[in-house]
């Protein structure tokens, strides 16, 4: 038998980032805070993202096809929470913070440490979230410097 609060326990140390997910469709513009991100081929450059199912960035990626990751540094913990806070589909999820659209479409945060844009080329049904397989068409990075990661705050997510 599963013990519920050990599975937590150890799902919980898995080292997780933290991201601004920039997303579009059409005309509109989102974004969205995620943990659960990883590099899951090296040719072609692929990343997969999980992101929660019945929300209003998965049908973003569904439709528009395209997403940007933004890493953020250390100290810009503030952009993070920004992202975390509920925002209705057509409210401005960005606020003061400004972004620039490069090769996607997709938003970079001015902010940004640095950044990757992919496009979508497969989302896979994987239980409470989908697993959204991105190809890397585009990286810069504008500052060096270390970016977020879950260990550095006291949230947690999984399990």
């Amino acid at each position: 038998m599963l013990n519920e609060e050990t599975k937590k326990k150890i799902l919980r140390q898995i080292p997780y980032g933290l991201y601004v997910i920039g997303v579009k469709d059409k005309d509109t513009t989102h974004a969205f805070t995620a943990s659960w991100l990883s590099q899951c081929s090296l040719k072609p450059p692929r990343v997969m993202l999980g992101v929660r199912h019945g929300t209003h960035s998965l049908d973003l990626l569904k439709n528009g096809k395209v997403f940007s990751v933004n890493f953020v540094s250390k100290e810009s913990k503030k952009i993070i929470e920004q992202f975390f806070k509920h925002t209705p589909a057509s409210g401005n999820r960005f606020g003061d913070l400004g972004y620039t659209i490069k090769k996607t479409g997709a938003p970079v945060l001015d902010a940004a440490a640095h950044y990757i844009e992919c496009e979508v080329k497969n989302i896979v049904d994987a239980g409470d979230h989908s697993i959204v397989i991105g190809e890397v068409v585009a990286a810069e990075i504008l500052k060096d410097v270390a970016p977020l990661v879950m260990g550095d705050t006291p949230w947690h997510y999984g399990g």
